[in-house]
């Protein structure tokens, strides 16, 4: 081995380049073999390297994502849900507008009908374009944020969350509506509205004044900055899990006093 190629692995170590450290006396001796001329042979060590960082990027995204393992588009039952167009999802997925206006996706069904598959699904698809996705129970979130409010660091907190393109607030139907819970929940919204998108499921839509916030004007005002600049799915079907189990959907009728 020559003088130079013994230093090569200490030079690439120092320059970070840890393909191209593991792979360029393998490319070397093919570029040997086929007399590349020095450009090829620096171009195809070159593409390895950017090849693999872009791997081990998606990689680190799509585990800081905590998306729900294994909900991708290619294994969604799209037939199960007639309500939602398997093109309609596939555009969200390719076209970076609704994105970069910070606009919403709304996701409203019965619990086991699919939402939080899909809304994953599409937070993977759009981490492959290479956007940041993270995914979280709006519960455990809102937790977060009142404990930022109480050590005086909500906007900061708030701020950090900017750093992704999709903010998925699963489950919003399960938190209490009280003041102290909803009203950090009403200063995200805000903060993010018409610049970081958000994407959020619920069991049902937005149809009274009591379904998100206990106040009436924060809910309107909560409401109207979800809807505007959205896209709503309602996945109104029977319980994957239900059809699994082999269980009629019934429903028990209250038990009718006796006089």
């Amino acid at each position: 081995m020559s003088c130079a190629a013994a230093r090569l692995p200490l030079i690439l170590g120092e320059l970070r380049l840890p393909t191209v450290k593991r792979l360029w006396a393998t490319v070397a001796e093919q570029s040997n073999k086929e007399n590349w001329p020095a450009e090829r042979y620096l171009a195809a060590v070159m593409e390895h390297e950017l090849a693999e960082r872009e791997t081990r990027r998606l990689d680190r995204h799509r585990i800081e994502s905590q998306l729900l393992h294994g909900k991708l588009l290619s294994n969604f039952d799209f037939a199960a849900v007639p309500s939602v167009s398997k093109a309609h999802v596939a555009a969200l997925v390719d076209g970076d507008g609704w994105i970069e206006q910070g606009a919403n996706l709304l996701l409203f069904g019965p619990p086991g009908v699919g939402k939080s598959h899909l809304v994953c699904a599409i937070g993977n698809g759009l981490i492959d374009r290479g956007y940041r996705v993270h995914f979280t129970r709006t519960s455990d979130l809102v937790q977060r944020l009142q404990v930022a409010r109480r050590e005086m660091r909500l906007p900061a907190e708030i701020a950090r969350l900017d750093r992704f393109d999709l903010l998925i607030l699963d489950d919003l139907s399960y938190v209490r509506r009280d003041q102290a819970e909803t009203s950090v929940l009403f200063e995200l919204i805000a903060a993010r509205y018409e610049r970081k998108s958000l994407a959020l499921t619920a069991n049902q839509p937005f149809s009274g004044r009591d379904q998100v916030f206990p106040e009436t004007e924060m809910t309107l005002a909560a409401v109207d900055r979800l809807v505007h600049h959205s896209t709503l799915f309602e996945l109104n079907v029977e319980s994957y899990r239900r059809r699994a189990a082999g269980m009629p959907l019934t429903i028990r009728q209250p038990t009718k006093k006796k006089d």
